[in-house]
């Protein structure tokens, strides 16, 4: 992701409407994202796009290379302000997180 848009997601995170913004404008250019984590052991497979109400669908699919069980795929719904409010409280460790991360640990938060 550019640099420029890093800081716009950053500031956007001060005001209900900006952040709105921001997010329905990525959407609209991107219309999903998408990450994986593999540790070899461990995945994590997580998707985000808007849903017809302007609200994030999250579907997180995590899963272990260990043969115990299948995949488990959880699908949530949450309106952006929500998403937003779980950033702000999660007070990341680092202030230098991605958006592409930030939305990895929300996944796993939400879903």
């Amino acid at each position: 992701m550019a640099k420029e848009t890093e800081e716009q997601w950053k500031k956007s995170l001060t005001s209900k409407e900006a952040f709105q913004d921001f997010i329905k404008d990525y959407f609209s250019s991107h219309k999903e994202m998408k990450g994986h984590y593999d540790d070899s052991y461990y995945f994590e497979d997580y998707d985000i796009h808007l849903d017809s109400r302007d609200g994030l669908v999250v579907t997180l699919t995590t899963g272990s290379y260990s043969g115990q069980g299948m995949p488990i795929k959880d699908t949530e719904h949450v309106t952006i302000e929500d998403f937003r409010q779980l950033l702000l409280n999660k007070r990341f460790a680092s202030k230098g997180v991605s958006l592409a991360n930030a939305f990895h640990m929300a996944a796993d938060l939400i879903a």
